[in-house]
């Protein structure tokens, strides 16, 4: 299956492809420069192996949870994509994306993945390979909290399942002992978005551009459709 997956949820900015010879993408930590790098990274990667958006058969974004604005960049990226394209959409879990580039780059099975929620918490989840099908799965529910309140839960884990921007912006108040100064993981990469992606369209758990729905977690916080959808 061709598929095509961004994320723009964190400092960190991402595009990638599959087919069924190849995978590539591009990678870039670019702070408050997705709106003005998003597009023009779809295009060079697609074209770098002569293909098209006509090309794709799914789509797939980074949903969230992570930075608003940055969940809603690749949200109406993706929607503009899929309604101009009549493509399905595969909304990823950010913190799912990371736990399954740990499992597949270092073979981690269970990981608890946090991302600076900012407003002192953190947004957290629990994720665990499913054998059958070689993607990570949900354990419990993603959440946001104070990051003091999973201090017990984290001292019954390795620390190699730590992945995520939340461990170094509040280590302190997560009473983290010892901490690698280099996570095996940092932030999501739409590289590893691509089998979850794959995965919910066996599952028939995609959605068309019109019912496209970020996942904040934040209630307060809602997605506005393109205007005229």
């Amino acid at each position: 299956m061709n598929v095509l997956a961004i994320d723009t949820s964190t400092e960190a900015c991402s595009v990638a492809i599959c087919t069924r010879d190849l995978i590539d993408g591009e990678f870039e930590i670019c702070p408050q420069q997705h709106s003005q790098k998003l597009l023009e990274m779809i295009d060079r990667v697609l074209s770098k192996h002569m293909l098209s958006l006509t090309d794709m058969e799914l789509l797939a974004y980074g949903c969230g949870p992570g930075s608003f604005t940055g969940v809603r960049i690749a949200a109406s990226t993706i929607q503009g994509l899929s309604f101009g394209a009549d493509l399905p959409v595969a909304q990823i879990s950010t913190l799912a994306t990371m736990a399954q580039e740990n499992y597949e780059r270092f073979r981690v099975e269970s990981s608890m993945a946090l991302i600076d929620a900012r407003m002192q918490e953190v947004y957290k989840g629990m994720y665990s390979v499913d054998p059958s099908s070689q993607v990570v799965k949900l354990v419990g529910v993603e959440a946001v909290l104070p990051p003091n309140e999973l201090s017990d839960e984290l001292k019954k884990i390795r620390d190699s399942s730590y992945v995520g921007s939340g461990y170094h912006a509040y280590r302190e108040a997560l009473q983290i002992e010892t901490l690698p100064k280099q996570l095996n993981v940092s932030y999501p990469n739409a590289k590893y978005m691509l089998s979850l992606a794959k995965h919910i369209a066996k599952q028939n758990g995609t959605v068309s551009a019109a019912n496209i729905a970020p996942t904040y977690i934040r209630d307060k916080v809602t997605w506005k459709k393109l205007p005229g959808k």
